[in-house]
């Protein structure tokens, strides 16, 4: 079985303003707010990424550990998959 690998929805339009991100769900027809932390992942997943990928760009942005950055992009990425924010692909 191939890895995963997260995007965010089609439908989703973002963009930073004033020190966080808004998320505008078009499909769903709402909006909400991430932190500078969220608006990274999200970007990140413009394209199909691995968890690890996830986790690394994090990395590169801000200086955390490897354990910080994965237990963060868990968190997000469990709340973004339940919200139909981000969707998991497998080949």
């Amino acid at each position: 079985m191939s890895e995963a690998r997260y995007r965010h929805h089609a439908d989703l339009l973002f963009t930073a303003l004033e020190g966080e991100g808004v998320v505008l769900h078009l499909g769903e027809r709402r909006y909400f707010t991430v932190n500078d932390t969220g608006l990274t992942l999200l970007e990140a997943t413009r394209e199909p990424q691995t968890f690890d990928a996830m986790v690394e760009a994090l990395m590169k942005e801000y200086e955390v550990s490897r354990e910080v950055a994965a237990e963060t992009t868990r968190k997000f990425l469990d709340q973004c998959l339940a919200a139909t924010v981000m969707i998991e692909e497998r080949e």
